[in-house]
C-alpha cells in the first residue's frame, strides 16, 4: 500500500509542476506589442523552431519563455567537457555521488550562464516590439526571463528525483503536446473529402508512429560470458548480453541537423547584401543539394552523439573487472575493436532511418496536398514516442516493483 501511495505522490507532483510550468509561459512580460512579436516569429525559422520546444514561451515572450532549453544546451556542454577534460572524467568516473553532484553543480552554472546570454539576446530582440524601451525595461526582462529558466531546470530535478520520468523531457514532452490542438485548428480540411486521401494520410501517420516506435526501441544484444561458465554446458542465459541501442543519441542528431540547415535561412533575414541572399536562397532550394547535407549532418551527427554516450574502452574494461567475455573474441584491443564495429554500423543505420522518417511529411505533403504534420513534424514525435516509451517503462517498474513486494510479504 506504501509503495501504492509512493506512485501516487510521484504522478501527482509531476502533474502540479507540469501545471504551473504550463501557467508561467503565459504570464507575459508587460511592455510587448505581441502581435508585432507573433509575426516577426512566423517569419524567422529558428525562433519558430524553438517556439515549439517551449511550447509557444517565444509567441508570449512570458516569464518561462526560456523553458528547457538553457538546462538542455549546458548538459550537452558539460557532456562534452567531460570528455574532453580529464580531470572531470575523473570525477565523474571515480568519485560515485558526490561526482554526480559536482558535475551537477558545474551544469547548473552553465545553465545561469546560458540563461543570461539568451535573456539579453531576446531583450535585444524584442527592442522594436517593445510600447517603451528603456535600460529600466532591459534590465527587468532580462533578469525575469533568466529567473524563469532557472525556475524550470528546478522543476525538470524536482520531477526527475520525485516525480516520474525525466524532468527536461517531460518538459518537452509537455509543450510539444500543447501545440498540437493550436495546429489542429489551423488545418484546413478541403481535401479531405476524398476517402481514400483520409484513409491514406491516417495510415501513413500511423507508419510514423510505428517505425518511430521501433526506433526508439530497437537494440543488437551482444552476448557475453563470465569466467564461471566458460567450462560449464550451460547455454547463454537471457540476462547475459550487453544492450546497445539503434538509435544511441534519440531525437539529438535530427535536432542538431535541422537547427544548422536553419541558420542559412536566418541569415538570409539579416543580411542585406542581395547577392549574398541570392545564392543562400538558390542553394536552399535545390531538393537534391539540401536533402544530401541534411543527411549528412544527421549521420554525423548521430557518430557525435554516440561517441559521447559510448566509451569502448570504458566498456571493454568494465567487462573485465567483472570477469566477463564476448564469446569468441578476446579480451582487450579485440573486444575494443569488436565493440566500435557493431556501434559504427548501428549509429549508420540509426541515422539513416532517422533521415528517411523526417522525409515522411514532406512525402505527406506532397502527395496529399496538405501539410498534416506542421508544428509538429517528425522531431517531435521522436520526443513524444520516446519520451512515452521510458516514461510508461518507469511506472511499469513501480509497479513491479510493488507486485514483488506483495509476494514477499
Amino acid at each position: 500500500m506504501e509503495k501504492k501511495k509512493k506512485l501516487t505522490n510521484r504522478v501527482i507532483i509531476t502533474l502540479t509542476i507540469l501545471f504551473i510550468s504550463r501557467i508561467g509561459i503565459f504570464i507575459p512580460i508587460p511592455g510587448i506589442d505581441q502581435t508585432e512579436i507573433n509575426g516577426s516569429i512566423n517569419q524567422n525559422a529558428i525562433l519558430n523552431f524553438l517556439n515549439i520546444f517551449s511550447g509557444g514561451g517565444f509567441s508570449t515572450i512570458g516569464i518561462f519563455s526560456l523553458g528547457i532549453i538553457p538546462y538542455i544546451n549546458s548538459s550537452i556542454i558539460t557532456q562534452l567537457l567531460v570528455k574532453i577534460i580529464p580531470s572531470l572524467e575523473e570525477i565523474q568516473k571515480n568519485e560515485g555521488e558526490l561526482g554526480k553532484q559536482k558535475i551537477s553543480k558545474i551544469t547548473r552554472y552553465l545553465t545561469l550562464t546560458w540563461a543570461i546570454i539568451q535573456s539579453i539576446s531576446i531583450s535585444l530582440w524584442i527592442k522594436p516590439h517593445t510600447f517603451n524601451w528603456s535600460l529600466n525595461f532591459f534590465l527587468d526582462s532580462t533578469l525575469t526571463l533568466t529567473t524563469g529558466s532557472i525556475i524550470i531546470m528546478w522543476f525538470s530535478e524536482i520531477i526527475t528525483e520525485y516525480g516520474i520520468g525525466n524532468g527536461a523531457s517531460m518538459l518537452i514532452f509537455q509543450n510539444i503536446i500543447s501545440n498540437i490542438p493550436k495546429n489542429i485548428k489551423n488545418y484546413s480540411f478541403n481535401n479531405f473529402d476524398n476517402l481514400v486521401t483520409t484513409i491514406s494520410i491516417l495510415i501513413a501517420c500511423l507508419l510514423i508512429l510505428i517505425i518511430n516506435i521501433i526506433i526508439q526501441d530497437s537494440k543488437r544484444k551482444i552476448e557475453i560470458i563470465s569466467s564461471r561458465q566458460l567450462g560449464e554446458q550451460n547455454k547463454l542465459t537471457a540476462q547475459n548480453y550487453i544492450p546497445l541501442k539503434l538509435n544511441q543519441g534519440g531525437v539529438m542528431p535530427i535536432i542538431f541537423a535541422s537547427a544548422t540547415m536553419a541558420l542559412p535561412q536566418y541569415a538570409t533575414l539579416n543580411i542585406q547584401n542581395l547577392k549574398n541572399n541570392l545564392v543562400i536562397n538558390s542553394i536552399l532550394s535545390n531538393s537534391f543539394f539540401y536533402l544530401f547535407t541534411y543527411c549528412i549532418l544527421i549521420i554525423l551527427f548521430s557518430f557525435f552523439y554516440s561517441s559521447i554516450i559510448l566509451n569502448t574502452n570504458d566498456m571493454a574494461e568494465n567487462l573485465q573487472k567483472v570477469g566477463a567475455s564476448i564469446p569468441s573474441i578476446r579480451p582487450g584491443q579485440e573486444t575494443i575493436k569488436y565493440l566500435k564495429t557493431i556501434i559504427n554500423k548501428l549509429t549508420f543505420i540509426g541515422s539513416i532511418f532517422l533521415f528517411l522518417i523526417a522525409q515522411f511529411p514532406l512525402i505527406i505533403s506532397k502527395v496529399a496536398q496538405i501539410n498534416l504534420l506542421q508544428g509538429l513534424g517528425t522531431t517531435s514525435l521522436l520526443i513524444l514516442v520516446g519520451v512515452a516509451i521510458d516514461t510508461a517503462k518507469q511506472i511499469q517498474t513501480y509497479i513491479i516493483s510493488e507486485q514483488y513486494d506483495n509476494i514477499m510479504e
